[in-house]
């Protein structure tokens, strides 16, 4: 049985996923080091790889996390609450994702750009198990007539489309919407869209 973290390697066990965050989603797998990693973590090298291994154990610790947290509003999603507002309030913390933690979705995007090769088989196991729900939930909804016939993948895709564009393509976001904050209005044009499509 591993012993608990002490208060030490807790913190930097932080300060290193913390740099290994701003590196990657910077720089892509490829691009990034260990050297690059610890420079930002300010910690020695030998001393980060006591904490993790290699490269991939840090990305994959990463994405672990992101995934964990991506899933978690899906599963909160209530099939015996109202439709629209289940799939609203879903959206609108997609969204608040984007706006609070853009670096984050670009590491994940990154890693989907390359091909998913660190964690392919979660998006076909546990990432597609958990759409397979949601989307028996929104059939159900649209059997019981409670929301518009929709297809549910499409609608979960271009949810994630919608929010994740704001940290993907934050520069070009920004090149376009000026220095202003696009997400109070964001927000209002995607509940305006999602109610469109789906209240009866």
């Amino acid at each position: 049985m591993n012993k608990p973290e002490t208060r030490i390697q807790k913190k930097n066990h932080a300060v290193i996923l913390d740099a290994g965050l701003k590196v990657f989603s910077q720089y892509g797998f490829r691009g990034s080091t260990l050297d690059n990693i610890a420079k930002e973590a300010g910690l020695s090298k030998p001393n980060l790889l006591y904490y993790f291994s290699s490269k991939d154990a840090i990305y994959k610790a990463l994405l672990a996390q992101l995934l964990e947290n991506w899933l978690a509003p899906v599963k909160a999603i209530d099939p015996m609450g109202d439709p629209v507002e289940e799939v609203l309030k879903y959206a609108k913390l997609k969204l608040k994702m984007s706006q609070h933690f853009p670096r984050e979705s670009r590491l994940f995007a990154n890693e989907i750009i390359q091909g998913a090769p660190q964690i392919g088989d979660v998006l076909r196991g546990e990432l597609r198990d958990v759409i397979d729900a949601l989307a028996t939930v929104l059939n159900s909804w649209v059997e019981g007539g409670r929301i518009r016939p929709v297809d549910p993948y499409h609608l979960v895709f271009s949810i994630w489309a919608v929010t994740q564009h704001y940290a993907d393509f934050e520069v070009q976001v920004t090149a376009i919407f000026g220095e202003g904050d696009p997400f109070p209005t964001a927000e209002v044009h995607l509940e305006d869209m999602l109610r469109r499509l789906l209240a009866v």
